[in-house]
């Protein structure tokens, strides 16, 4: 007589319950969208025990898909960037909450830079009716966003264009930038870590940053959440460089308390 396990009332099939198979993309596109999912708010989500879950979670990041994070898990990261569409899609909302409060702190008639990122674009949407600015920038998307405010005068910094996501980078972009003295940088990095370093992947791409904040009375960190919790392999800058930190939920309490002594202030949408 054949037996048939089960799991939840639902029969295990080459390793994976029917439900199973459900849920493992709708985690997928909930990671997607929020930049992190909740081991609790998944198990409340789907109507299953934590420990269901926390077995989703694990086989998601044993194939790839997610790294386990206490209490849940965040989309991938390492030594490899994730690609442009899906940024864009990560977070999306807190992205559009923090480029609003960003935005409300950069005055009219003033030089700014913003460089590579999706929530450097979030901020430039925000700046559509603002009045006699200067935008440097070495994104092609911030320049196309910002051409239909007529009274933001545009310079591209040119370099070497990475097609992903239209980002200028190389010695090209350096020269440029070391031209100018920006009143505010508004800036982004892919992760930042429990030292309070901000971190990148492309070496190119972290000089260009490295050079913008040299040039900068003033800068602005744009980062939701996520970026606290993601890895990546190259140093930017520390936190102690940053006049602000524009993101959407409170650090960790050891990096408050860094930032505190540096005179780094934080803003948080909630």
């Amino acid at each position: 007589m054949k037996c048939t396990e089960y799991e939840n009332n639902e029969p295990i099939r080459k390793g994976k319950t029917v439900s199973q198979s459900f849920r493992s993309p709708k985690i997928m596109e909930l990671a997607r969208r929020d930049g992190k999912v909740t081991v609790e708010g998944l198990a409340d989500h789907f109507g299953v025990t934590v420990q269901t879950i926390r077995r989703d979670l694990r086989d998601l990041s044993d194939s790839g898909a997610l790294d386990k994070v206490h209490g849940g898990a965040v989309m991938p990261s390492g030594i490899f960037n994730i690609k442009y569409n899906d940024r864009i899609e990560l977070n999306y909302s807190s992205k559009v909450l923090i480029a609003k409060m960003c935005a409300k702190n950069i005055p009219n008639d003033n030089a700014i830079f913003l460089n590579i990122g999706t929530t450097t674009e979030a901020v430039a949407r925000e700046l559509i009716g603002h009045k006699k600015l200067l935008v440097i920038t070495n994104n092609l998307n911030v320049a196309n966003i910002l051409r239909d405010n007529q009274e933001c005068e545009i310079v591209i910094t040119g370099g070497n264009l990475r097609r992903s996501d239209g980002g200028l980078i190389g010695d090209a972009a350096v020269e440029i930038i070391s031209r100018f003295k920006f009143d505010i940088a508004v800036i982004g990095c892919s992760a930042v870590d429990q030292d309070g370093d901000m971190l990148d992947y492309d070496m190119q791409e972290i000089i260009v940053s490295q050079n913008i904040i040299k040039q900068s009375r003033k800068i602005f960190l744009v980062a939701d959440s996520t970026k606290f919790s993601r890895k990546a392999p190259i140093k930017i800058a520390s936190l102690s460089e940053v006049d602000c930190i524009f993101t959407d939920k409170p650090l960790d309490k050891s990096l408050q308390d860094a930032c505190l002594a540096w005179n780094t202030e934080i803003r948080s949408t909630s």
